[in-house]
């Protein structure tokens, strides 16, 4: 019997003090603390059938979190679906054990399944620009949208991060940007961008209805609200079939083409992290896989050597 499926109960003491934090102290998002909280529960379902509980966390082993693998692959999850899923018992667990509510790890010699190395899913510099300049009406949602489209793309901004936004987070030619962990940061804005911004601002007061109390830069067009991540993707999805592109492209694509296209124009690795807002710089080398003609052509261009090797060995 799988797993999954089973009738959702309410979380225990344990993970109810585990899902305030992820909230309070590490200051996580609601969608990620409900992520974490499926992982548990889906867990905590495979212990009832040997008689355990994240409850009684001290009575759960290495050789139950191994059945729980076992069970997972049966369930012929993705490799990275697995990966997530024992991340969350592993920060479980490490939670315990701050607050010595267990005394031994049943995670501990537990490793995630080997990744497939797999680049993200990018534009070429063409198809951005295509998209950034799709034939759409100039009414404040077009122009909303435009604003959105050029946002994602001229910043990197996490869809989340964008949505997020709120009026004063725009000052002229860059953004305060909250991303993950409630971090921080400063972005600047293309002048493509900024030029955006400005038409749709002039057109804004249009989507709100007669609320005019609504902080949120970019409004739904129904009832002056905050845009949600769902329409965002619409609106991707939108603009990418306006300029004609074959690909599906979603939202996280631009955030793709912006940090490889940066990295192809020559921008240094650390500033790129900074851009995007990644704690971990192994997280941004993603992105460097440059294709080789590209390579190539910067080796013809820069290496002192390179115009001999028409002419043979000498």
């Amino acid at each position: 019997m799988s797993s999954t499926g089973a009738k959702r109960n309410q979380p225990g003491e344990f993970v109810r003090g585990f899902l305030a934090y992820l909230e309070v102290e590490k200051g996580y998002s609601a969608a990620t603390i409900r992520s974490y909280g499926t992982d548990l529960e889906q867990f905590e379902l495979f212990l009832k059938r040997a008689k355990r509980s994240l409850e009684k966390p001290g009575r759960v082993t290495r050789d139950h979190v191994r059945g729980f693998l076992a069970d997972l692959h049966r369930q012929q999850l993705s490799k990275s679906t697995v990966g997530r899923k024992l991340s969350s018992l592993r920060a479980y667990f490490k939670y315990l054990m701050r607050h010595k509510v267990v005394a031994k790890n049943p995670m501990a010699g537990i490793r995630n399944p080997k990744q497939e190395k797999r680049h993200p899913q990018l534009l070429n510099v063409d198809q951005a620009v295509s998209m950034m300049e799709a034939a759409i009406e100039p009414d404040p949602e077009g122009l909303r949208d435009l604003a959105l489209a050029e946002v994602l793309y001229g910043s990197g901004l996490r869809i989340s991060e964008a949505i997020g936004l709120d009026l004063n987070d725009v000052d002229s030619d860059v953004i305060r940007v909250v991303g993950k962990g409630s971090k921080e940061r400063i972005v600047p804005l293309s002048d493509a961008a900024v030029k955006r911004i400005r038409r749709y601002m002039e057109q804004r007061h249009a989507l709100l209805k007669d609320d005019y109390s609504e902080q949120a830069l970019f409004l739904s067009v129904r009832g002056a609200k905050r845009l949600n991540r769902r329409q965002a993707n619409r609106i991707v999805a939108k603009l990418a079939r306006l300029a004609g592109l074959p690909k599906d492209v979603h939202p996280h694509m631009l955030r793709h083409s912006f940090a490889t296209h940066m990295l192809e124009a020559g921008a240094d690795l650390r500033s790129v992290q900074e851009l995007l807002g990644h704690e971990n710089l192994t997280t941004t080398q993603r992105y460097t896989h440059l294709d080789m003609q590209h390579i190539m052509q910067v080796y013809d261009q820069a290496h002192p050597r390179s115009a001999e090797k028409d002419d043979g060995e000498k």
